[in-house]
């Protein structure tokens, strides 16, 4: 191979590598099952019984539907946009809001990140007990490794990261089938029934739907994978297609893990397990090889879902520099099409995120909801966006006009994404304002870039109500109102 030298503008203008139907769907399942399904059983008892789950998981799946197919909409009606999540929102909102939208969901996919290394390392931790949690100070040592090893591994190239991931998206599907099967064999109806109605500890049926929103939204952040991730489809068809089958794959996956749990072991028992709790009810079951089998897979599962997410992360920020919303050095890609730079700051956020969990009681639980929490202020704008095209005459809009059944999808999006704030509570939505007030800075120097003013009027406002959400979030934090 010739040795060629690339300016930044001939890597700015590289040609996106171009993915397959079945890696971007790929992508969708390799992004969505991964530490989240390992921790289902015990997040779930912990808040409701059988009857609450299946109401929960209906609520899930058809609000999930819907922005699955708001997703796909967007993806054929705008095919102009690229990076979807953020792009969405600074079309219909403006650039500050879009800058939120792709600066929160950037910091949502870190912070899932360290999920997954917190967990490795609790899983670990059951043989090790140095790693305690997985929030000691060895564990975060060795997950700083990890961490960086991926960072290099990845730099290397797009398209080998994703076959990596097709491959790994295959291997961790199988001992999730298999602990399905399992558990159904071992299923013990008497256990399943003394579960149906909860325990002493849960509340009204509305506070135990409530309580697992988060749990539901963790576990399917990523259902917007192929849409990020769209300059690289082959055909733009592909990325609808592709988020409806990715999602409608993992759904049933996710409430046969939840539902048969409650079949081997009495709820409160399960809400005792330690993470990877999928492990524990296999145990249960079938013995200690069974625990053994499940946390193996888990480790594969999770690598192969830091790697899609990693991926994701850094091109939200690739695009959004390319747009001028983000600083220009987040613009450039290498020979090989890997956006350095913003994989270096996907990779420093993580870090810093992993040093904090040596200081947190539950540091999984809390990354977790923190993760959810980040995401929902995207996921709200872009379904928004969708309902906003609905409703008015766009010239950009493919076709003219949606129809009345994309419109109907569209509301429903948007009431359900509204809906999980609510379920979020106050709690985490103060500590997101936190995350997201600080990040003006980088919208403030890209505006500098281009010699324009960092505020309009109204921009301004968002930005007095950003920064007011987040000194009430830090007085929370000093007082013990929120606790990491």
């Amino acid at each position: 191979m010739s040795q060629v030298t690339t300016t930044e503008a001939d890597q700015q203008d590289a040609p996106a590598a171009k993915v397959s139907l079945f890696t971007l769907a790929a992508m969708v399942v390799g992004s969505m099952v991964g530490a989240g399904v390992f921790s289902l059983p015990r997040r779930f008892a912990e808040e409701t019984g059988v009857a609450g789950a299946l109401i929960a998981w209906a609520v899930a799946g058809a609000g999930m539907l819907m922005l699955a197919f708001t997703f796909q909409l967007l993806a054929v009606r705008r095919p102009d946009l690229d990076a979807g999540v953020y792009a969405y929102a600074k079309a219909g909102f403006g650039e500050y809001l879009g800058f939120f939208s792709a600066f929160g969901y950037w910091a949502s996919a870190c912070v899932g990140n360290v999920t997954y290394w917190v967990l490795i390392m609790s899983t670990i931790g059951a043989i090790w007990p140095a790693l305690g949690e997985g929030n000691t100070a060895l564990a975060v040592v060795l997950s700083s490794i990890g961490l960086w090893a991926f960072f290099w591994m990845i730099r290397r190239g797009v398209k080998e990261a994703t076959a990596i991931n097709k491959i790994v998206t295959v291997a961790k599907l199988v001992p999730i089938l298999f602990f399905v099967v399992l558990a159904l064999v071992y299923f013990k109806a008497d256990v399943f029934a003394a579960n149906f109605h909860g325990a002493d500890y849960a509340g009204s049926l509305f506070g135990q739907v409530r309580g697992t929103m988060l749990a539901t939204v963790f576990v399917f952040l990523g259902i917007e994978g192929a849409s990020v991730y769209s300059r690289h489809a082959k055909r733009r068809s592909d990325v609808g297609k592709a988020t409806v089958l990715g999602f409608l794959s993992v759904f049933a996956i996710f409430a046969s893990v939840t539902i048969v749990s409650y079949g081997i072991l009495p709820m409160a028992d399960i809400a005792d397990l330690r993470q990877p709790s999928m492990a524990g009810v296999l145990q249960t079951a079938v013995g200690t090889w069974g625990k053994v089998f499940i946390s193996v897979g888990l480790i594969v599962s999770v690598l192969g879902a830091y790697l899609a997410w990693t991926l994701m992360a850094a091109e939200v920020l690739l695009v959004a520099a390319k747009d001028d919303d983000m600083p220009r050095f987040l613009r450039r890609v290498n020979s090989v099409d890997a956006p350095v730079p913003a994989l270096f700051m996907t990779s420093l956020l993580i870090q810093v995120v992993l040093v904090v969990t040596a200081f947190s009681d539950d540091a999984f639980n809390f990354a977790l909801d923190l993760t959810s929490a980040l995401s929902l202020i995207p996921y709200l704008l872009a379904a928004a966006f969708a309902l906003k095209i609905g409703t008015r005459t766009d010239a950009l809009t493919v076709g003219g006009r949606t129809s009345g059944r994309e419109l109907t999808v569209a509301v429903l999006a948007t009431l359900y994404t509204a809906f999980l704030l609510f379920a979020a509570g106050l709690k985490f939505v103060l500590v997101s304002f936190v995350v997201y007030a600080p990040a003006t800075v980088l919208f403030v120097m890209a505006r500098r870039e281009q010699g324009r003013r960092p505020f309009t009027a109204r921009e301004l406002v968002i930005l007095a109500v950003s920064v007011a959400g987040a000194v009430l979030g830090v007085i929370a934090l000093a007082v013990g109102w929120i606790s990491l």
